[in-house]
């Protein structure tokens, strides 16, 4: 057989096919910047225009391709268009089924809540009850928060430092952030790095804990009884500071006792993520509510509060939302679910990140710059610190070192305190990242920390690309900090 004849343009044909689009991609940009407003955010720091991708890879309109370790801020547990997910939504488009039901039941909801009752903790998944709410996280939270409310008959929550509620009114009560009339009390989060008490380890767990106790039983200075606790198994947008797993069952038995449901925000951690099908699993905890998003609507937008059926006192004749019934999220959620449990996509994400934090580990001992690097399963944060400023506290958001200072354990190198975090440092790394066609997101403590959340389908291969251009752009952008050399990407 004769060989294939491969046609290919001239060269100058191809420089003006490149040109061509690297104009419309600066074109596209450009237009975006002048009709959308200035708190974008991923935008702003990511000026890409993606227009294909599968996997971890997307490619963007100027022809460059880039592995995506953002995967939708966590929504992408497959990453882009996943075989199963593209034909379960095809199925649903051929059937003739209506896209938008309300709450009214379907095929797609009864597969999608088959398959969400087989994966939830047995302790729970026996006597749940799953109420559909808007399709974004924050209106999870205002859900949750509406349905312990109206159980207890109580008002008031409390939440804990670091954590992220969306962007609606009562979700906003239960961040970090100072937002008035929310009758919201934010507790320390206990972690080693900076420690709100100054020691770090299980001492640092415990005064954490301590300090929730003595809050919800002083009748004078304290809270009131609040109608619910909310955390998060691992705080993301605090830095991806996973909760300590003494702590956590101590936070279980303090609202068992005093009758207050106990509500974990898996919006991030959920499906598989942390190496667990629910991060709460690592600590063998069976929370009252589940506040689940993102991943389990296989990409697109879905939000589900899953909670015990004796907390469903609420009014049966209570509006449902506009969005509950996103037939075509359901279905892909279904297909997630189902990858993610048939695959053990959750076992694989834990020996696969246990082994990516190795590796970011011995950077660390590499590099002054990296001051911490810590995560479970493939969620994972690199926190950036500046080793020519003087060691700060280490303390958070806490009241105040405890007495004895820094435990050696969980001291940083050298015997100080932590490092002031450095978060143009942090900047000039996913600059840098984004040169070498790797995209990461920024959180935690001024945004200091880099973040990796790849999809569970993630390769060895692919693993060892992401880790090779990450230590590479740290290395660069610290050179470039002192004054060095930039190395080419």
């Amino acid at each position: 057989m004769g060989r294939t004849q491969v046609k290919s343009l001239p060269v100058g044909a191809a420089d003006a096919t490149a040109l061509a689009s690297r104009n419309g991609h600066e074109a596209l940009l450009r237009r975006q910047a002048a009709r959308e407003p200035a708190a974008r955010t991923y935008a702003r720091a990511l000026p890409i225009v993606p227009v294909r991708a599968r996997g971890l890879t997307i490619e963007g309109a100027d022809g460059r391709r880039y592995l995506d370790c953002l995967s939708g801020a966590g929504t992408l547990a497959l990453g882009h268009n996943h075989p199963v997910v593209l034909e379960a939504i095809r199925k649903v488009l051929d059937s003739g089924a209506p896209l938008n039901a309300l709450d009214l039941a379907t095929p797609a909801k009864d597969a999608f809540l088959t398959e969400l009752y087989r994966s939830l903790p047995p302790g729970l998944a026996g006597r749940a009850r799953v109420r559909f709410c808007g399709p974004a996280g924050s209106e999870a939270v205002e859900t949750a928060y509406a349905l312990v409310r109206a159980a207890t008959g109580r008002s008031g929550l409390l939440a804990f430092t670091g954590s992220g509620r969306g962007t609606t009114g009562r979700a906003l009560g239960g961040t970090s952030a100072d937002t008035p009339d929310t009758r919201v009390a934010r507790l320390p989060y206990p972690q080693d790095y900076r420690c709100p008490f100054g020691v770090g380890g299980e001492r640092g767990a415990d005064l954490a804990a301590r300090w929730t106790e003595s809050l919800l039983d002083d009748p004078g200075p304290g809270v009131p009884l609040p109608a619910g606790v909310i955390v998060e198994p691992v705080l993301n947008e605090g830095g991806v500071i996973p909760a300590p797993h003494s702590w956590l069952r101590r936070m279980r038995q303090l609202t068992a006792d005093r009758s207050i449901p106990l509500i974990v925000d898996e919006i991030h951690t959920g499906v598989g993520r942390t190496g667990a099908f629910w991060a709460v699993e690592h600590s063998g905890v069976t929370p009252d509510v589940m506040v689940l998003s993102k991943a389990i609507g296989g990409s697109l937008p879905l939000a589900v509060v899953v909670y015990r059926d004796d907390l469903d006192i609420g009014d049966p004749g209570a509006p449902v939302g506009t969005f509950p019934g996103n037939q075509l999220a359901m279905a892909a959620g279904t297909a997630t679910l189902a990858h993610v449990r048939e695959n053990a996509l959750a076992e694989r994400a834990a020996t696969l990140g246990k082994h990516m934090l190795g590796q970011l580990q011995n950077l660390a001992s590499e590099l002054e710059c990296v001051g911490d690097v810590r995560g479970r399963g493939l969620m994972i944060g690199v926190e950036l610190v500046d080793p020519e400023a003087e060691g700060d506290s280490g303390f958070s958001d806490g009241p105040g070192a405890a007495e004895g200072g820094v435990a050696a354990s969980v001291m940083p190198r050298g015997g100080r305190h932590p490092l002031p975090t450095a978060p143009e440092l942090a900047a000039a790394v996913q600059q840098e990242c984004l040169r070498r066609g790797l995209i990461v997101g920024l959180g935690g403590r001024h945004a200091g920390v880099v973040q990796l959340l790849p999809p569970l389908t993630l390769t060895d291969e692919q693993a060892a690309a992401v880790l090779d251009r990450l230590a590479d752009a740290v290395r660069t952008a610290a050179r470039c900090r002192v004054g060095g050399p930039a190395a080419a990407p």
